[in-house]
């Protein structure tokens, strides 16, 4: 089956399989958040990104292997709704950007800063620090070694442009340099965007309008 990203609260899972990576995508809760687990090929370790909702759809998806890391993107409630339950379940280590823990009721066992390295087994993922949505946001890019990255983006960027910054002029400006300097900057076309809500994208499908966003200032 060819993965499309497209999930519906209540519909199933959509899986892309890649060589040395499963991730697995599903639509959770009644904000239509998305919640991603990812699953090393070579060890069978598994972690979640963002334990948004419907703590028993997740710990479904996740099943009997259970999950060793949860990470949270961002502090806005919708993304951690279900956090206390999996962690409870699951044992799992939590990670979230320093500076948004404090904003998350669930202890942060690893604290995230840019540029650090987080592992689901032999996979290494890469954190970025975008600051605009919320002060301690962190996107993680997956550079796979047998074709192009692959970035799961939170609330930052979504087809169409960049997160809520809530008409603030300073946090849009913050933003929309983050993403433009530490994801689009850097990373190719062909780079697969998983954003926290909604379909997924790519780094060329959102490039060339890039100056539309800046333009419209959100």
């Amino acid at each position: 089956m060819t993965y499309s990203g497209q999930v519906t609260v209540g519909g199933p899972a959509d899986v892309h399989e890649l060589k040395d990576l499963m991730i697995t995508k599903i639509a959770v809760g009644p904000m239509n958040n998305n919640a991603y687990l990812l699953r090393c090929r070579a060890t069978d370790e598994q972690l979640l990104i963002d334990a948004a909702n419907e703590a028993q759809t997740l710990l479904g998806m996740i099943g009997d292997d259970g999950v060793a890391s949860v990470v949270t993107t961002h502090q806005h409630g919708d993304h951690w709704q279900a956090l206390t339950e999996v962690v409870a379940a699951t044992g799992a280590r939590t990670y979230a950007g320093r500076d948004d823990a404090d904003g998350i009721p669930v202890p942060t066992d690893v604290l995230v800063d840019d540029g650090d390295t987080i592992r689901v087994g032999r996979v290494e993922l890469t954190a970025r620090h975008l600051v605009g949505h919320t002060p301690g946001s962190i996107a993680l890019v997956y550079d796979d070694p047998h074709g192009h990255p692959h970035v799961f983006t939170g609330d930052c960027l979504f087809p169409g442009g960049v997160g809520n910054t809530r008409k603030d002029p300073e946090a849009f400006a913050s933003l929309i340099h983050d993403v433009e300097t530490k994801i689009f900057d850097v990373l190719p076309d062909e780079t697969w965007v998983y954003p926290g809500h909604g379909n997924d994208t790519s780094l060329g499908a959102e490039r060339p309008h890039l100056p539309e966003w800046h333009a419209r200032g959100w």
